[in-house]
């Protein structure tokens, strides 16, 4: 008799080849995160007579979207690259999809931020044109941004678990949630920074939610996944989603707490954001750690091929 035999890879090389991408995508994680954010704290600020809110959420949806088109040109190596993928639009290509969701809601959230210059220009003349006109265009572009954020928001989530990398793969289901409410809670954090307390309750309102959106879906990431939640829970990755979780409980307290205080209430939004960046940083660094270690690949692959294995002949799923 053959006695069973026991996991072990070739030299203990990978598998699966790890992801390419560096620091530049986690970043452009985060960055595309609180633009998103912050495109629905600029509509919802404008839709309550908020105008403290409606340029924090202006201003930062432009200029999260710079750093992320950096960040994602950076990695690219080539800046042509960004252009060519404008050359065709499939819809089965996540990365494919985001550069378009990019495109569009850069086009839009720039029309919305320009916008809040109109009261400097001069009233006479051709600025005097502009001065009219600018407004119900940044209103415009401001809710067609606030239209593409939950795509811009989530897109990512896709882009990583359609990778061949295990624990990105594994936490399809839960990764959209992660990434909704971590963009929530960093845009609306920075609502907190920006505005005075009295016009900022629905960016508070807003913050809670997305926090206790990302705090369900990143608690699922790391205990739900069996095998594959181990790499979010050991090392690096395993202590920046630890200090997310500490760092949003934080920002979530002060943000009920304090809410007549300017200090407390920018607190937690700086709380709040870093926190947002410390998931992103975290997830990432999780599968690439789950892609370096083929233990993640080929124990899996057992287990679900032994329970196959193990179904009846007249099962539905033979």
């Amino acid at each position: 008799m053959v006695p069973p035999a026991d996991f072990r890879s070739y030299y203990g090389h990978p598998i699966v080849r790890p992801a390419v991408w560096k620091h530049d995508i986690a970043a452009y994680l985060f960055t595309g995160g609180l633009a998103a954010g912050s495109a629905l704290l600029a509509a919802g600020g404008d839709a309550t007579g908020r105008p403290a809110l409606r340029r924090a959420g202006r201003t930062t949806a432009l200029g999260a979207l710079v750093a992320s088109t950096y960040f994602l040109i950076n990695d690219l190596g080539r800046p042509e690259r960004f252009h060519h993928m404008l050359r065709v639009a499939k819809p089965t290509s996540p990365m494919s999809m985001g550069t378009w969701i990019l495109s569009a809601f850069g086009a839009a959230a720039g029309v919305a931020a320009v916008a809040e210059a109109a009261p400097l220009l001069p009233d006479r003349g051709v600025t005097g044109l502009a001065r009219k006109l600018l407004p119900p265009l940044g209103t415009a572009g401001q809710y067609g941004a606030a239209a593409v954020a939950p795509a811009l928001a989530t897109y990512t989530a896709v882009l990583l678990a359609d990778t061949a990398t295990p624990s990105w793969h594994a936490a399809y289901p839960e990764l959209p949630f992660v990434f909704a409410g971590s963009a929530l809670a960093s845009g609306d954090g920075f609502g907190l920074i920006a505005a005075p307390p009295e016009q900022a309750g629905p960016a508070r309102r807003m913050a809670v939610f997305g926090a206790a959106m990302e705090l369900y879906g990143a608690h699922r990431v790391e205990t739900g996944k069996g095998l594959l939640s181990e790499p979010y829970a050991q090392g690096r990755p395993g202590k920046l989603l630890r200090a997310g979780r500490a760092l949003t409980a934080a920002g979530v307290a002060g943000a009920i707490l304090g809410r007549r205080s300017r200090v407390v209430s920018a607190l937690s939004g700086l709380s709040l954001l870093t926190a947002s960046l410390a998931t992103r940083f975290g997830i990432f660094e999780g599968g690439v750690a789950s892609a370096e270690d083929p233990r993640y690949t080929v124990v899996p692959q057992r287990e679900r091929l032994a329970a196959r294995n193990a179904e009846p002949e007249d099962s539905p799923g033979r």
